[in-house]
């Protein structure tokens, strides 16, 4: 069910929200180029608040990336942070901007293959990839096509309000992600569903295959049921950035998800998710605790 708007969001303990939401909004009417100038002055913020993130973020790019030499890795996270920074004035964008000034930064390639899967009857199980662009990435797709996500609820509920109906603003509905089922009836009926398969999601319902430099990363397995269960094709959508703005990578079908031995099709996966962060990994969400979940034989932080 979609929140719905209520009179206790009035209430002073939500008022910094609105503050917040309100800044937020006048500052993306700016032009573009200017966003981007104030992006990379809140990356720099970033990196001297909040050292902690920047800290995983680098040890992210270090486990992965063993091979490179530490200025390519110094460099990465350097425009990872712009990129981060930029990220929240992306989220406003997607939820707010007016359509015309979303489609003039905004490109879908590779729609056609997806709509083929629909017209024979099945769903897609779009696999995104976990990039810091998300939000306005997932507007983008949304009039190219609107589509159903999985998403987790705000813990605040104003934000979660927010959060969904500027999600929806060119989509369809959200599922929690909670509610496996509700995917796979929405896969059932033909419509192209966004899953993130990148994250570590606990030891329960994992496995540990490879990922970059790390040879037992947790991968989860969801992603395997969802592609046996449901009647979809996989297929990866990639948010990127591109010359203009953004640009929304749909690939082509997957084969190895389904009816494979788990073990061999994760590491599959995960390959294809390395491939495609290298494209642009400034833009990957190395922020995020990839690696916290050890398997019982190594039991030792990486972080």
């Amino acid at each position: 069910m979609a929140p719905k708007f209520t009179w206790r969001f009035l209430l002073p303990k939500y008022w910094l929200v609105w503050i917040g939401a309100a800044i937020l909004y006048i500052i993306t009417w700016l032009p573009y180029p200017l966003i981007k100038i104030l992006g990379r002055g809140v990356g720099k913020l970033i990196a001297k608040l909040v050292p902690k993130r920047v800290a995983i973020a680098r040890r992210n790019l270090e486990l992965c990336y063993p091979q490179w030499s530490e200025e390519k890795r110094e460099e990465v996270l350097k425009e990872n942070l712009f990129r981060t920074g930029m990220a929240l004035f992306e989220t406003a964008m997607g939820w707010w901007w007016p359509t015309w000034r979303v489609r003039m930064i905004g490109k879908v390639e590779g729609l056609d293959k997806a709509l083929n899967v629909i017209k024979s009857g099945r769903g897609v199980f779009g696999l995104v990839l976990h990039n810091v662009n998300l939000e306005i990435c997932c507007r983008i797709i949304g009039l190219a096509h609107p589509c159903v996500a999985f998403y987790r609820k705000h813990n605040n509920p104003l934000i979660d309000y927010m959060q969904y109906h500027g999600r929806n603003r060119s989509n369809k509905y959200m599922i929690d992600k909670r509610n496996a089922k509700a995917l796979i009836r929405a896969l059932d009926s033909g419509e192209i569903c966004l899953y993130f398969p990148d994250q570590d999601y606990g030891k329960a319902q994992s496995l540990f295959v490879p990922f970059g430099g790390v040879e037992q990363t947790a991968t989860t397995t969801g992603t395997l049921m969802f592609a046996n269960r449901a009647d979809c094709t996989p297929m990866f959508i990639t948010p990127q950035y591109s010359d203009k703005g953004y640009l929304v990578k749909i690939g082509e079908p997957i084969d190895y998800l389904a009816d494979n031995d788990p073990t061999d099709a994760l590491t599959a996966l995960n390959e294809d998710v390395l491939a495609l962060v290298n494209e642009q990994p400034d833009s990957y969400l190395w922020m995020h605790k990839r690696f916290k979940t050890r398997p019982d034989e190594q039991p030792n932080s990486l972080y």
